[in-house]
């Protein structure tokens, strides 16, 4: 028979939760796919990364168009954010304040664009107040103060996910998916795709996913960089559109 409580659940007994034997892979599964689900208030949706110009401009106009874009951009910003995610994960678990502080400000210098800096800001920021107000962890207070200004997206997973102690390879492939998966929503709606047509192309994605989570996990800030120029150049670009759905 199933029982039922009307008790809340404290969030300090939830953190708790996650240190006993045997409940920490399903807590950080269960964590993982809350945080990182299309549901999640970040508002993700509002943004297209620059797919809005390119779809625009004629660069993307199908499924294999979108494809190769979002080949390039995993291979190129997806695997920065990856690497800041990484970065700042580590250096969160390790209590390492300087080396946050220095991963968080070069993150947040790091975009190419005026709009791309408020599109990872502003869901850095969304993904920290609701963490804290659903899910709040002893040590995530210090790890925000220790940043030391504006916390881009991926340097927020990190230490929210390093506080709750969720490890840091599926965090990485769970904010990789993530990312791509809102790629794939914006193209959706601006190409258009079918919903089958979408989950085919985020299928395909995978290994592209999954290597950039390899390269991203084993580099260091002297790693950082890319040459998706055009990606740079459309984001930059969509500031200036005169018909828009996105955000950025």
């Amino acid at each position: 028979m199933l029982m039922t409580t009307n008790r809340p659940v404290e969030p300090a007994a939830a953190c708790a939760d996650i240190e006993s034997v045997g409940t920490v892979e399903a807590a950080a599964l269960y964590r993982l796919m809350t945080w990182l689900s299309p549901a999640f208030p970040v508002g993700a949706f509002s943004y297209s990364s620059g797919i809005e110009w390119a779809v625009e401009a004629g660069d993307i106009g199908d499924a294999p168009m979108l494809r190769d874009w979002l080949s390039s951009m995993l291979d190129g910003p997806g695997f920065c954010d990856g690497v800041f995610l990484a970065q700042a994960h580590r250096a969160a678990t390790a209590s390492d304040d300087p080396m946050l502080r220095k991963v968080a400000e070069l993150a947040a210098a790091f975009t190419p664009s005026r709009e791309r800096h408020l599109e990872t800001v502003a869901q850095g920021r969304a993904f920290i107040d609701t963490a804290r107000a659903a899910w709040n962890c002893d040590g995530v207070d210090d790890l925000i103060a220790a940043c030391g200004g504006p916390i881009v997206y991926p340097v927020a997973v990190g230490i929210v996910s390093a506080a709750h102690a969720v490890p840091l390879v599926p965090t990485m492939h769970a904010f990789l998916h993530a990312l791509t998966s809102n790629w794939i929503s914006a193209g959706a709606r601006l190409i258009p795709l079918g919903q089958t047509d979408s989950q085919r192309l985020l299928a395909a994605l995978e290994p592209a996913v999954a290597a950039a989570a390899r390269r991203a996990m084993a580099a260091t800030v002297d790693d950082l960089g890319s040459a998706t120029f055009r990606a740079d150049l459309a984001s930059m670009r969509h500031e200036t559109q005169y018909t828009r759905l996105f955000r950025s």
